[in-house]
């Protein structure tokens, strides 16, 4: 990644309905969580109707949503995310355990992380998703 494509934030979408969630993710990825990436500016999303407002209006980067929220799960809001935008941004899923990452799968979402959510493991998969982009 160039020096200039570092110096422009990366927008993240991050979906929960619970603000600890939000927070713990937003914690775990810190305002860059890697050297060789931008800067990330995060979106704060509690509700399933706003995320996809959010994505249908573009502008963002990536989205991290919480497979675990109700009423309407991160796990279903990607698959109709992937579905429906032509070109859609990465999206990392939380899922409520490593077992569920077939879920992730069907999904489409590039990645997944199981709660707790572990900072090291979250940065990993963020920056691969952000990588590979």
């Amino acid at each position: 990644m160039a020096e200039s494509d570092r110096s422009t934030p990366l927008r993240v979408l991050v979906y929960s309905n619970d603000a600890d969630t939000r927070q713990q993710v937003i914690l775990a990825l810190g305002p860059r969580p890697r050297p060789d990436l931008p800067e990330l500016d995060y979106l704060e999303v509690a509700t399933a109707p706003v995320v996809i407002e959010q994505m249908d209006a573009g502008g963002i980067d990536l989205a991290i949503l919480d497979g675990e929220s109700v009423p309407a799960g991160g796990l279903g809001i990607a698959k109709q995310l992937k579905d429906e935008i032509e070109q859609c941004p990465p999206v990392v899923v939380l899922t409520g355990r490593p077992d569920d990452a077939w879920l992730a799968n069907w999904s489409r979402a590039e990645a997944s992380v199981s709660h707790p959510i572990d900072p090291m493991q979250l940065t990993r998969a963020v920056a691969g998703v952000l990588h590979a982009r």
